[in-house]
């Protein structure tokens, strides 16, 4: 039985990095604070609350993984642990108030859109209860994350093990491993190697104490310091284009890497270890002790396939390696987007239908389809990064979005929604650059997806351009690419105005300039509409 419906002016699924994002924005833009929040989990802070594995930290320098309104002078280390991202995002949501407008535990079933009202209609699972509840609300974001579903393990078998077996992002706390298989606690590991990756040399270090001292007390010193790190992390993308000077860079910088790995790992497993793909095709890592670690005379690391999962152990062709537990890191479902929740948008087509009309999952400047108004996903298609932050393509991707939606919260406009045209240009310009970069090279990644009918790839993940430039795209919205739906309290308070100001004299030739004002701003509106108004300070300065 579903119970009444509630609304708000803003619904968000997910409370991540990007929830938390968009709730302090909202507030700190336009003192906007009706918004509800609805989560699977039974804690915020998404991914840095439910990744627990033993040294799980980020792989992006503290200082740059922040929200650029929200600098944090107690970073400890240049790449944070997920528990200090954990406190630092838990800090802002409390300083926006934002922990009392989360609903934890439900899951959001589906999201329907409703011409009739202008609303999006919220079908929401109460795992705790049991039970159905309706929500609705004139604008939804989805802040569901890129990284959330672990694969399932493509090796059958997993349900007759005799053991623990569990996935490393969903890492069981309870599971004690003395005396069973990781290195430096345990008797024992085996590692099964799948893949190989680029492993750069470390750049984690605990920011020694005069720095921490100065990142409190001293103007300016931390925002240069972020500002620092991004110029460095700029320079990386020159690695991904598929030029002469992109190959030459790539070049040398795969002999420094290669070099350092050579020198750190055991040289029986330099074959194991070292890629002949190009470097820049897959995520680089750096090494946080890796290389070291595989000296350890209790680990043994093997590039065998694993066949099957036995009660004792895994199956391969040479013999069964046996085990106690079974940590499995291949990864999470990729080039999937909003899954397992259906969003249905004008004409009752969902967005997994509207995507099976191009190669796979797409969206205007990262975050916006046709067909479905007033509805943004932040981190969506393509908005990943592999060189930079994804905290700074969230802020982008939620800063555009408070741009466009201005004048539905203001109450101007009922609906905002992108161009046909405009997206299905924006989809396929984005391919086929994608395909003058070294992510699409050959190399077997997370970023490309192989469609398996057509023969071809789709890369859903991978922006292809620098982040400087997606901060400008979204800092100058292209008005022309837009469908405005002007709300009638506006035109009315327009007419009423005109109306106003025409009750003094009643003669012909006086009400001859109002009936052309009323006129020009019908056509004003009507323009509007129609998404003909480009991005011009001058035209839109009154009306956004």
């Amino acid at each position: 039985m579903l119970n009444k419906t509630t609304y708000s002016k803003v619904a968000c699924v997910g409370t991540g990095v990007s929830g938390i994002g968009l709730g302090a924005s909202l507030k700190r833009w336009y003192g906007e604070t009706d918004i509800k929040f609805f989560e699977r989990s039974n804690h915020p802070c998404g991914t840095w609350n439910i990744n627990r594995y033993p040294g799980c930290a980020c792989d992006v320098p503290s200082a740059l993984y922040s929200l650029s309104y929200e600098q944090n002078t107690d970073w400890s280390r240049v790449l944070p642990t997920n528990e200090e991202i954990e406190r630092y995002l838990l800090k802002i949501a409390t300083k926006y108030d934002l922990l009392p407008k989360m609903t934890f535990q439900v899951e959001v079933k589906e999201c329907r859109w409703i011409e009739e009202c202008n609303r999006w209609r919220l079908f929401i699972h109460d795992l705790v209860q049991d039970k159905e509840f309706i929500h609705e609300s004139s604008i939804l974001f989805s802040a569901a994350g890129q990284l959330v579903y672990p694969r399932e393990l493509d090796v059958p078998g997993v349900k007759s093990f005799k053991g623990d077996i569990f996935h490393s992002a969903r890492w069981r706390s309870d599971v004690r491993l003395e005396d069973k298989a990781i290195v430096n606690q345990t008797k024992s590991l085996t590692q099964i190697v799948r893949s190989k990756h680029w492993v750069f040399p470390p750049v984690d270090m605990p920011y020694p104490s005069w720095l921490r001292w100065a990142f409190k007390h001293v103007l300016l010193f931390l925002r240069l310091h972020r500002f620092q790190i991004f110029l460095l992390a700029e320079k990386d993308f020159q690695l991904f284009p598929m030029t002469k000077r992109g190959a030459q860079l790539r070049a040398s910088r795969r002999k420094a890497v290669e070099r350092y790995m050579r020198s750190t790992a055991p040289s029986k497993h330099h074959d194991l270890l070292i890629p002949d793909f190009d470097l820049g095709c897959k995520r680089r890592i750096f090494d946080c002790g890796y290389l070291k670690s595989l000296h350890a005379p209790n680990l043994v690391l093997t590039d065998r396939k694993a066949l099957e999962i036995v009660p004792e152990g895994v199956r391969t062709a040479t013999g069964i390696i046996k085990a106690d537990i079974i940590v499995m890191a291949n990864g999470f479902r990729t080039n999937e987007f909003i899954s397992p929740m259906v969003v249905t948008g004008r004409n009752g087509q969902t967005l997994t239908d509207h995507w099976k009309k191009f190669g796979g999952p797409e969206a205007y400047n990262c975050s916006v389809m046709n067909g479905f108004p007033n509805f943004f996903m932040i981190l969506g298609p393509n908005a990943a990064t592999g060189h930079t932050s994804a905290i700074m393509a969230s802020e982008n991707t939620i800063n555009y979005a408070l741009r466009i939606l201005k004048p539905v919260i203001s109450g101007d406009a009922t609906t905002v929604e992108i161009r046909e045209d405009a997206e299905v240009s924006y989809a396929y310009r984005m391919q086929e650059d994608m395909k003058k970069t070294v992510w699409n090279s050959g190399c077997q990644s997370w970023y490309v997806k192989v469609n398996d009918k057509e023969g071809g790839s789709w890369n859903a993940m991978s922006y292809p351009y620098s982040q400087a430039h997606f901060w400008y795209r979204s800092l100058f919205p292209v008005w022309k690419d837009w469908n405005i739906g002007v709300s009638m309290t506006f035109v009315s308070q327009v007419v009423g105005l005109i109306s106003m100001q025409g009750k003094t004299k009643r003669t012909y030739n006086q009400l001859i300039p109002h009936f052309l004002l009323l006129s020009a701003c019908l056509l004003f509106l009507g323009l509007i509409k129609r998404g003909a108004i480009a991005n011009s300070p001058e035209l839109t300065k009154g009306f956004y």
